[in-house]
Formats: C-alpha cells, structure tokens, sequence
C-alpha cells in the first residue's frame, strides 16, 4: 500500500479503506471561498460492488492500493461483457458492465485501454483521454448564429449526443473528450 494526498486520487484508483478496497468512479476538490478546501470521492467497493462517497481534506493521507495496470485492446461486447485482448501474449479477459459503467459508449474496435487487475480481475479501466468519432446527425447552422459562444447539439456514430460548434456538419469527424463527452476539436484525419 502507498500513501498519497487526497487531492492527487483520479478516477480509476483504487483505494484502501480500513481493509476493503474500492475503485473511485468519481474524483473531485472542492475549494471553498471560505474554509478548508475538499476532495469529494465517489467509490464502488470491489468486494460487494456497493457505492460509497467519502469526503477528505486536500491534504489528507489516503492509501492507495497496489494494482497492476495493463494495457488491453478492447475487441466487442456480448452478453457477458467486454472483451479485451493482450497486445501481446492474446490472452483475452472480460470486463463486466459495473467495471466499465457510462464509459463504455466510448469504446471503439482496437482501441488500447489501461485495465486494473487485481488478483486477476479487472476492477477499473482507463480509456484515452480522447477518441474520435463522425457526426451522423447535425442541427442546421442558424442564419445569425456565429458567435463563438453558440454550440448547437449534434449525434456521434455511437448514439451519444454532443453540442458541437455552428460550423460542424453531419459526415465530420470530430474529437471528443471521454471524461465528460465534450467536444474538443475537428479531427485531424
């Protein structure tokens, strides 16, 4: 086990909390006008899967827990789950659908995602901080509507739904943000 600051967790660690471990689904500090500044942690505990919310100062110490990382390229879904292959040895593992949450409208064919083992399960995974997708369907650009400001909402080829930039058309590719779904800029491809 590592001690590190409350402020420094990400989503994806997994933490030790009083003998249990638990996967952090959401990571955020607070700083207040007034007052001590916070981390506000959203986690799921492995073992039984139930949701918890912790709440640390910035500078408190929490422990996090050794897991080995692995890169793993993401195959298809089934039924069970998601289906991820070793680039190199091709052993494959399944992802269950807790593991992957909201995340998983980001996957793509071949893209290489860092997957947490523990024990030889996975119990968090990491996708790239940016993916590419095409827009299938675009609200028309606005007579008038060219302030910078102005976003018009807008459908990825994997049904989610963005608010893209008045120029940006249907059949575009575009760079998207997993963390939040936010639009970043047109691809470059």
């Amino acid at each position: 086990m590592v001690k590190i600051i409350a402020s420094s967790v990400r989503k994806g660690n997994v933490l030790d909390l009083e003998g249990r471990l638990a996967v952090v689904i959401h990571a955020e500090n607070i700083h207040p006008g007034k007052g001590t500044p916070v981390t506000h942690l959203e986690l799921r505990r492995i073992a039984d899967g139930v949701k918890v919310t912790e709440r640390y100062r910035t500078t408190d110490q929490v422990e996090r827990a050794f897991v080995e990382e692995v890169d793993y390229n993401y195959l298809y879904e089934d039924e069970m789950g998601f289906n991820f292959m070793h680039p190199e040895t091709f052993d494959q593992i399944l992802v269950s659908r807790d593991v992957c949450g909201d995340q998983s409208q980001w996957l793509q064919e071949g893209m290489t995602c860092k997957v947490s083992l523990f024990e030889g399960n996975a119990i968090a995974i990491e996708l790239p901080q940016r993916v590419t997708f095409e827009i299938v369907e675009a609200d028309p650009v606005v007579k008038g509507q060219t302030a910078s400001s102005s976003y018009k909402p807008a459908v990825l080829s994997n049904g989610a739904r963005v608010m893209v930039p008045p120029h940006i058309g249907a059949g575009t590719r575009v760079v998207v943000m997993t963390a939040d779904g936010s639009y970043v800029e047109r691809a470059k491809d």
